[in-house]
């Protein structure tokens, strides 16, 4: 279905009753709302896997505004602080109060632009494979680890200056070293992809270049789960270690996930779904 939401419409999906029978009366599920990585993709990545998850949530899918289904053209709303603003408005659309908030990748970006404007909203918040602040030569660093000094000086030309070739020589070298052990991923061929938004906000002359929540995390009122793979070249561990520790430390909760790229739920899907289960629960 499509919501209206800040003058943009929002593609969503909704899976299980949020509302279900419980003995003599009626529990309600909380919601976990996801926001897909990017940009440039779309929710699909989290399908069938995060289907696991809806014993304990009703799940809500969406696109990004400008990526996937969604509308919005036009480049000047393609900004951290819109798609921050458009989470809880979707929410406010749909009538979801307090929800558990799970940003992976880009994703995450977005959560923390949406809880550190709007920290009493969120009922909790995970952030999956991702960083308060971006630092390319790590992520060289990481690539060439991974995949050797091709597969650094491919990632090396999208990341400094992103083109629409240089995009697709990093889909064909990069990409499969999200995975651990390195394996194409059969997602990405599913999803919408848009290029032209990744292009305006990839890179370090870009707002991924510039964005920075460091200090702003220290805002962030709700239980906090931070989960991140040591094998990911394109947020390396010491990327969600920072992120750990720039939260309050009562509220966070670290998982560091061995043997695990950027996928996590695909690389790690027992341990991710159980740490992902009971945080919800708890």
């Amino acid at each position: 279905m499509l919501v209206e939401v800040n003058g943009a419409r929002l593609y969503v999906d909704v899976e299980n009753p949020g509302l279900v029978p419980d003995g003599a009366g009626m529990r309600e599920k909380p919601v976990l709302l996801l926001l897909h990585g990017g940009p440039g993709f779309d929710h699909t990545g989290f399908k069938p896997a995060f289907s696991a998850l809806t014993d304990v949530a009703q799940v809500v899918y969406y696109d990004h505004r400008g990526n996937g289904r969604s509308s919005g053209s036009d480049p000047a709303s393609w900004n951290l602080d819109q798609w921050g603003e458009d989470v809880k408005a979707l929410c406010d659309a749909l009538g979801v109060v307090r929800p558990i908030v799970c940003g992976l990748s880009f994703g995450g970006y977005v959560a923390q632009a949406y809880a550190t404007r709007y920290p009493d909203h969120p009922g909790g918040l995970i952030l999956m494979s991702t960083a308060a602040k971006v630092s390319y030569p790590a992520i060289f660093e990481a690539f060439r680890r991974r995949g050797g000094p091709e597969a650094e000086a491919v990632a090396r030309s999208y990341w400094t200056h992103p083109t629409a070739e240089s995009r697709a020589r990093y889909f064909e070298h990069c990409l499969p070293l999200y995975r651990f052990p390195a394996v194409p991923n059969a997602a990405f061929g599913r999803a919408i992809l848009k290029t032209e938004v990744a292009l305006h906000f990839n890179g370090p002359d870009h707002e991924q270049g510039r964005l920075d929540y460091r200090d702003a995390l220290s805002r962030i009122s709700c239980p906090t789960l931070v989960m991140a793979g040591e094998e990911d070249p394109i947020m390396p561990i010491a990327f969600g270690e920072e992120l750990m520790r720039c939260l309050p430390p009562h509220l966070v909760r670290f998982e560091r996930i061995a043997r695990c790229g950027h996928v996590l739920h695909a690389d790690a899907p027992e341990r991710v779904f159980s740490t992902l289960r009971d945080f919800i629960a708890g």
